[in-house]
Parts: structure tokens; C-alpha cells; sequence
């Protein structure tokens, strides 16, 4: 008796753990330790389901004595499996496919170089492969981006750097950002603050048309650093034109200032995230026209609108399907999001992050 009690107990402990890590959101569980970072890995979560489903199916075949309950685990981790699956493929496991450029179009790419690992060559020979218009850099160095900057300026492809440094220690504690003259003069907007451990910068046009432009970087989700993360997150929210949870509302002066009040260009936003869509619930603006889980504010995500949000950008070391989405791009309702896609033929030059392009396009 105390045996089939236990093995209930265990039972019942395992599907809420299973419910927990297959959509946390449920319960509003999915900004908290360990349940980050576990539901940022789905695919890597469903090998591992899988593998297990094997292991304790073979077991109850050959153990008379645990098959039920053994039966019952590779039942339920089937079912998170599936459900999981399920969650991926309405997420869209890839299509990288770009429309024909029209005059109006803006390119924006993003790339996490490691502190500087793939050297400025290669960020600009893959700028100008990308005719990005805008490339967001975070950890890279104000001297790499303006080397890149240069040498696109060359190749006929003029670009403004801008930078933002916490220190001149870290290179990771920098977010660098190139936008083409062709969109105008950029500068930072100081008022609006940044993200706390990791910088991230707003930037407007000086003469005021053209899209708000944020370079994101809020720092990962790691032990001693949760609450920097989920206030960087609410920033972010907050630049998006939304309140962010527990960010105050509004979009007043200061450090709070949004973004969203750009003169008719509406946001764009990207960067190196350090989150996936599960973990922006409660962040997006209600009754937003076309908004969905995974916005943040106003900002619709880039890669769940065109049929890529399954494809993970974090490590390079594990294949696309069993990474984690952290990296982003992003764009309030005046910009069509007509193109995605994960760049994965630079995962041999240094980084552990693959870059992402964006296509948008002025709506209406």
C-alpha cells in the first residue's frame, strides 16, 4: 500500500513538473529561476522527453514489478512531448524566404559577436551579403564597430556607428549599433535609460522621421541576476509603446521614456534578447490590432510572423531546432514584417550566437 501511495505521489509531482515546463505561462511561472531557462530550450526539452520514453518503456517491459508505474512516466512524458511539438509548430520551425526589395524596405541585422569573436571583416562582409540598413552589435566594441562601419563605407555602403559602454573592461558590457546615412542622423536618446547589467540604447532620428530604433541587450536569466533580467524585459516592453509589468505605466520623461512616441516611424527593435516568446506573457499591449503572445508592448516579433519562431539562435554548438530563440528582431504595427530569417552559415567564425535578418516594410 505505502508503495502504490508513493508511486501516485510521484506520478502526480511529475505531471505538474511536465505542466510547468510545457507552459509555464499557465500559472505565470515562466519569468521565475529555473523554469526560464528550462523552457527556453523546447526542442532540446523534447529530445530528452523522447529519450526517456524509450528508456521507461523498455523498463516496464521488462520490470513485472514497476510496469505500471514506469508505463504511466513514458505516458506522460509522450504527452509533453507531443504538446510541446504542438507549441514549436505553430511557432514555425523555418522559412527563410525574402520578398523582392521594394524602395521603402529596411534590412535589420542582428548579430551577438562574443566580444568581437568574428572581427569586423566578417561583420561587415555580412552586412553589405545582407544589405542590412540597420545592424545591431551587442558585445561588440565601439572600435570593431566603427573598423565595420568603415570598411562598408568603402564598399560604397555608408553607415553611422553608434555605441553605448558600461565599461571599458567588458566587451560584452557594450551594444554597438550601424545605421545606414541613407535612413537619415541617428542619435541616443539619454533620457530613455538603458537596461540594467547590459547596456541597451534608444535611438531617434535627429530630424524626427524615421523609426525609433532600440539595440536590445538585457542580461541573461542567470542565478543573481533574475530580477536585472525581468526589469530589462519590462523596458523593453515599455520602448515598445507598452506599460511592462510592474514598469509603471505611461510613457512620461526620463528613464521611462517610451519610445513608442516616435514621430510616425513607428519602433524597431533587436538584439540579443536573452529571452524567447514564452517568457514575454503579460508584457504585450491587450487589444493591440494583430497582437499575440510573444509581443512585447506593441513590437510583434519578426520570426513568429513569418513561420521561424522554433528556430533557436543560442548556442551555435546545438542544431537550430534544439537551441533557444533569444535573438530578435522586432517591430510595432507601422512596420509589415515580410521576411525572417536565421543566418547559419557564420556559425564557424567565433560566436556562439547565429545572427538574424529581418525584412520590414512600411505598412499601408
Amino acid at each position: 500500500m505505502f508503495r502504490r501511495i508513493l508511486a501516485a505521489v510521484a506520478l502526480l509531482a511529475l505531471a505538474g513538473a511536465l505542466v510547468v515546463a510545457g507552459w509555464p505561462q499557465l500559472l505565470g511561472l515562466e519569468r521565475l529561476p529555473v523554469i526560464a531557462q528550462v523552457v527556453s530550450l523546447r526542442g532540446l526539452a523534447v529530445l530528452v522527453a523522447a529519450a526517456l520514453v524509450i528508456l521507461f518503456t523498455l523498463y516496464s517491459l521488462l520490470s513485472p514489478v514497476a510496469r505500471r508505474f514506469a508505463g504511466a512516466v513514458a505516458m506522460m512524458l509522450l504527452v509533453f512531448a507531443a504538446v510541446t511539438v504542438a507549441v514549436l509548430a505553430t511557432r514555425g520551425f523555418g522559412d527563410p524566404a525574402m520578398q523582392t526589395r521594394a524602395p521603402a524596405d529596411i534590412a535589420v541585422l542582428s548579430w551577438n559577436t562574443l566580444g568581437d569573436a568574428p572581427g569586423a571583416e566578417a561583420i561587415a562582409e555580412l552586412a553589405i551579403e545582407t544589405e542590412a540598413d540597420v545592424v545591431v552589435l551587442p558585445e561588440t566594441s565601439a572600435e570593431t564597430a566603427d573598423i565595420a562601419a568603415a570598411i562598408m563605407g568603402s564598399a560604397g555602403h555608408p553607415m553611422q556607428a553608434l555605441h553605448l559602454s558600461l565599461d571599458e573592461i567588458s566587451k560584452a558590457r557594450t551594444t554597438s549599433v550601424l545605421i545606414s546615412t541613407a535612413l537619415g542622423e541617428y542619435a541616443r536618446d539619454a533620457e530613455a535609460g538603458t537596461t540594467p547589467t547590459l547596456p541597451s540604447l534608444v535611438l531617434r532620428p535627429v530630424d524626427g522621421s524615421g523609426p525609433v530604433i532600440v539595440a536590445a541587450h538585457p542580461v541573461a536569466p542567470v542565478p543573481g541576476e533574475m530580477a536585472a533580467w525581468r526589469s530589462g524585459l519590462e523596458w523593453l516592453a515599455l520602448q515598445c509603446g507598452g506599460s511592462g509589468a510592474g514598469a509603471g505605466a505611461g510613457l512620461g520623461a526620463g528613464a521611462g521614456a517610451g519610445a513608442g512616441a516616435g514621430a510616425g516611424g513607428g519602433v524597431i527593435l533587436a538584439g540579443d534578447l536573452n529571452s524567447t516568446l514564452d517568457h514575454y506573457t503579460g508584457l504585450g499591449t491587450s487589444g493591440e490590432a494583430g497582437g499575440s503572445v510573444g509581443d512585447l508592448g506593441r513590437c510583434r516579433d519578426a520570426a513568429r510572423a513569418t513561420g521561424n519562431g522554433a528556430v533557436g539562435t543560442w548556442p551555435t554548438s546545438l542544431p537550430p531546432l534544439l537551441g533557444a530563440p533569444i535573438d530578435h528582431v522586432m517591430a510595432t504595427p507601422e512596420w509589415e514584417i515580410i521576411g525572417f530569417r536565421v543566418v547559419g552559415s557564420r556559425d564557424g567564425d567565433g560566436s556562439d550566437h547565429r545572427p538574424v535578418l529581418a525584412q520590414l516594410r512600411p505598412a499601408g
